[in-house]
């Protein structure tokens, strides 16, 4: 049978680090998260904002989000990803120069159309070392593999960008019942467990009361994808709720220098 060479894959960057490599243990590690996490009350979500640290730390607050997905699952077929970047400098937001991700789970198809949407912003444009080594969105992707059955992903890393642009991309991509829109981001950094929990609890409230004045460059590393996200479901009178906050300190690390986690739904 003959190989597509001409096919652009983006290859997992950190598998091995922030997630075994192993796809039966992957696998079996996010089923385990996704039965442990609390069942909520029926939301619906048309958005969720999840972490993206190690699965040690970040996994099991992340799967109180991911756990809404199941009951609608044969619904979704578009993935909005959205991720701040840790690596690259740049204005605006990059979609990869890539046809699909791929995870110890598999390849995910990128959706070139909604790709070439989003570049019809100004502020949008194809860049590939923006997503080469980017952490945010991959810790997303085996949560998706394991929910989904047959999906398109349209991944973007946030770089300088203010809200109203952020929020301006998501609208157009919004799309309907078929669309899932996902914001990665962790909370404070390295903080002791009390400072931490203080921070972390006033940005939750700023979250859930859809105040992205409030959310500042220490609050959270993705706080431009999310003040997004937060503008737009304020301009669409959108409700959201706190599934899980927590932090480094409560899962796997030491409580001198955490991590904050939360895990939202917007519906």
């Amino acid at each position: 049978m003959s190989v597509d060479t001409s096919m652009r894959i983006r290859p997992a960057a950190v598998a091995g680090m922030f997630y075994t490599r192993e796809p039966q243990r992957l696998k079996a590690e996010i089923l385990h998260y996704l039965n442990q996490a609390t069942p909520s009350d029926g939301i619906l979500p048309r958005a969720i904002i999840v972490p993206h640290a190690g699965y040690i730390y970040s996994a099991p607050v992340a799967a109180c989000a991911y756990s809404l997905i199941a009951s609608i699952s044969t619904k979704i077929k578009q993935v909005i990803l959205l991720g701040p970047s840790h690596y690259v400098a740049f204005r605006g937001m990059a979609t990869p120069q890539a046809d699909y991700f791929a995870t110890p789970l598999g390849n995910i198809r990128i959706n070139q159309p909604l790709c070439q949407r989003a570049e019809s912003l100004p502020f949008v444009q194809a860049d590939a070392r923006a997503h080469e080594k980017e952490h945010s969105l991959e810790v997303q992707l085996p949560f998706l593999q394991c929910l989904l059955d047959d999906f398109e992903l349209t991944p973007l890393v946030v770089g300088d960008c203010p809200a109203h642009q952020v929020a301006e991309l998501l609208e157009l991509l919004w799309g309907g019942d078929e669309t899932l829109i996902i914001i990665s981001t962790d909370l404070s950094h390295y903080h002791s467990y009390e400072a931490a929990s203080r921070i972390d609890q006033q940005t939750s409230q700023a979250i859930l009361r859809l105040q992205p004045e409030n959310i500042h460059y220490e609050d959270a590393c993705g706080r431009n994808p999310l003040n997004g996200l937060l503008t737009l479901a304020r301009e669409k009178q959108l409700k959201i709720k706190c599934l899980d906050l927590r932090n480094s300190g409560d899962t796997a690390g030491s409580q001198d220098r955490v991590v904050g986690y939360g895990a939202y739904a917007v519906y």
